[in-house]
């Protein structure tokens, strides 16, 4: 078990575990629905259309997608950088982290498929999943 916050150690694996599930959900139902950007409103665009988006609608959507993800995995890095003797798996979060942070939002108004907009979701996950794990690895050992 992790000898400083055992708790927030627990809450913030558990929680980014919670936080890739629900952003996998997203992305599966924005497939089934086939709504690239916003939830089906009048500002909303289908994908294949991203070009046609209001330029605010991207620029809103790629900083919130920022301040969604970003918080809760520099947390969950803080703590594997904590706990490890291991600095190389604290430094390849990181890196994975800001590569992906700066792929999503080049991707946002590009049309889909998109290699850009779906690495950086995906690599954004890997990292948040894994600190997670890792987290909850270290509050019960």
């Amino acid at each position: 078990m992790t000898g400083d916050l055992p708790v927030t150690v627990a809450a913030a694996g558990l929680l980014g575990l919670l936080h890739v599930g629900l952003g996998m959900r997203v992305t599966l139902t924005r497939f089934t629905t086939k709504q690239s950007l916003g939830t089906g409103g009048d500002d909303s665009t289908r994908f294949g259309h991203e070009k046609r988006a209001s330029p605010l609608l991207i620029a809103s959507r790629s900083h919130a997608n920022l301040t969604e993800n970003v918080p809760l995995a520099l947390i969950l890095i803080g703590i594997a950088e904590h706990d490890l003797g291991q600095v190389w798996f604290v430094i390849l979060l990181a890196l994975l982290l800001v590569v992906a942070r700066v792929m999503h939002p080049i991707g946002m108004a590009m049309p889909a498929p998109n290699p850009f907009r779906a690495a950086g979701a995906l690599l954004t996950w890997g990292v948040i999943g894994a600190a997670a794990l890792h987290a909850l690895l270290r509050s019960v050992v």
